[in-house]
């Protein structure tokens, strides 16, 4: 398997980005290319020694796409940016997957524009795994569109079933539409939409509403919206986790000599608890329904995020997740979406 992986892309590139890769291809035996500017890439390689045995490999490029700039207009101007470049190893056949922690939107327009969509998907979608006490929930859209209608969340649904399936190896994974209530007549006019054509399909497990406290008490395995509100439940858990960390060792150093050695003595449940909090544990969300695997990071993502996506990347080809997603669309009249019907 190779990974392209877009070194320029991210708060601290290619400093993190390459020494995650070079952990990654320890960790996973998988080839890397490194794509971006050749001589920083190798800058930051000499640290590293014995990388030219790990399969790890440079294709230079010239140009970076900025946090700032236009996503469309970035794509399109800037051909030699690692971010298409890379994109487009995977659309000729010369890499498994691509991997960027730079611009969301910049990256869903690479994969869009080069690699495409599945034929009858309408939209992509970016599917963040929420770390839950039963494990971890899929969220979806957590910030590929803004807007979408009924048919998009409904093909959401259906493609974050099958990478909780054959990636996570949830058994029948329970599906549920973010909603304000458990009643099917509760929400906009968009949310019963959904949940009508939700009730017709035939190879999802849908469970009904999924109100917000059921997604970190894990009562779903899938939770669908539109990518506005998914991103905003997405930064809430993120901040809300770090939060409560930043409390915890707040109160033991406040707490005098007894509450320093209660922490001591549970200082490996503490870790643990962090652990499973920790975003870099999961690194990266797959971008669902275009026609190649494109993993998206945190921009702010260390060495050990991008390792971690690189796992990610791995897991996705590995589960052949798009063949299955392309089986469904055939099974479920339900999912053909209006817009992309010849």
């Amino acid at each position: 398997m190779k990974i392209a992986v877009d070194a320029m892309g991210g708060d601290f590139a290619p400093e993190q980005i390459v020494f995650g890769a070079v952990r990654a291809a320890k960790k996973y035996h998988c080839d890397i290319v490194l794509v971006g500017d050749e001589p920083k890439i190798r800058a930051v390689l000499k640290h590293e020694n014995g990388w030219e045995k790990l399969g790890i490999t440079i294709h230079h490029t010239t140009e970076v796409i900025e946090m700032d700039e236009h996503p469309a207009e970035a794509v399109r101007s800037k051909k030699d940016s690692s971010l298409v470049v890379a994109t487009r190893l995977v659309k000729d056949g010369e890499c498994d997957a691509v991997l960027s922690a730079g611009s969301t939107g910049a990256a869903v327009t690479a994969a869009q524009l080069i690699l495409k969509r599945i034929r009858g998907i309408g939209r992509p979608t970016i599917a963040t795994p929420i770390p839950t006490p039963k494990g971890a929930t899929l969220l979806l859209d957590s910030g590929a569109n803004v807007d979408s209608k009924p048919i998009h969340l409904v093909q959401s649904g259906m493609m974050g079933a099958i990478y909780a399936e054959y990636v996570f190896g949830t058994k029948n994974p329970k599906v549920g539409l973010l909603n304000i209530g458990e009643e099917e007549t509760k929400g906009n006019e968009q949310a019963k939409e959904t949940y009508a054509l939700l009730k017709e399909m035939h190879t999802i497990n849908f469970g009904g509403n999924a109100e917000g406290r059921d997604i970190p008490k894990g009562n779903f395995d899938v939770v669908i919206c539109d990518g506005f509100v998914g991103n905003v439940v997405l930064k809430f858990a993120e901040g809300l986790a770090k939060t409560i960390m930043k409390l915890i060792k707040e109160a033991i150093k406040d707490g005098g000599i007894l509450a320093k050695l209660g922490a001591l003595m549970l200082m490996p449940t503490l870790k643990k608890l962090g652990k499973r909090l920790d975003a870099s544990e999961y690194g990266g969300a797959p971008l669902l329904g275009v026609n190649g695997v494109c993993i998206i990071s945190h921009g702010s993502s260390n060495a050990k995020s991008i390792c971690s996506a690189i796992g990610v990347a791995n897991d996705y080809v590995n589960g052949n997740v798009l063949e299955h997603i392309r089986d469904a669309l055939t099974q479920e009249e339900v999912l053909a979406d209006e817009g992309e019907k010849k």
